[in-house]
């Protein structure tokens, strides 16, 4: 049972992993598929217009894996870091996905799980602050990657800027061709008022967005 953007209701079957605080469980990632890299390259596009379905929450899970999910020992990620400092954090949005509650999350690569932020649902919320962009809200998820500076400019300088945008862009690519994989689409969304998506991710001081993924499938 799924509700209106919004609505500050939760969207998903009942006893699904709730945005209090608590811990939810991903299910393990998947490490095999059967679409070629090349071909998710070739049917990759920006896609703005999303069909009212649910996300299975497997399918989010495999997003989140692709995009900064740990592959390696010592914590080594699916994107590559400037100098191994991992300065972004990936949250979900979540207003349509299977087993999980309208809210927001964060999304902990160890132990491939995620936190709540805050409950409800909070896409319009989060569309209110992208400059007219809509259409944000009417998909059933949106990824949002922020960053903490910090961690790559005490090493860098201000040259670390750079290289954690340089971060997020892999990331980005990276759930961009998993979501082809999955025959789900996104986009890229940089045009936003940085306070008002901070207030909406309820992001800690000393983070701040980079991007904003909507996911859903295209229509």
């Amino acid at each position: 049972m799924s509700q209106s953007p919004g609505s500050g209701k939760p969207a998903g079957a009942a006893g699904a992993g709730d945005a209090s605080g608590k811990a939810v469980a991903l299910p393990p990632p998947r490490r095999g598929g059967t679409v070629p890299v090349e071909a998710t390259l070739l049917l990759r596009a920006s896609v703005r217009e999303y069909r009212d379905t649910p996300v299975a929450l497997a399918d989010l899970s495999q997003l989140l894996w692709a995009g900064y999910g740990i592959t390696h020992e010592g914590g080594k990620r699916a994107a590559p870091s400037a100098g191994a400092k991992y300065p972004l954090d990936l949250y979900v949005v979540a207003g349509m996905v299977e087993g999980l509650a309208a809210g927001i999350y964060r999304y902990r690569p160890e132990p491939h799980d995620l936190v709540g932020v805050a409950a409800g649902d909070l896409r319009r919320e989060l569309a209110g602050a992208t400059w007219g962009q809509e259409w944000l809200a009417q998909a059933p998820l949106a990824l949002a990657i922020a960053a903490t500076y910090a961690r790559t400019t005490a090493k860098y300088g201000d040259r670390g800027r750079m290289y954690v945008h340089l971060d997020a862009g892999m990331a980005a690519e990276n759930i961009a061709l998993q979501a082809v994989a999955l025959s789900l689409g996104t986009v890229a969304v940089g045009a936003f008022d940085d306070a008002g998506v901070a207030r909406a991710l309820r992001l800690p001081p000393g983070s701040e967005p980079v991007l904003i993924l909507p996911v859903g499938r295209p229509r």
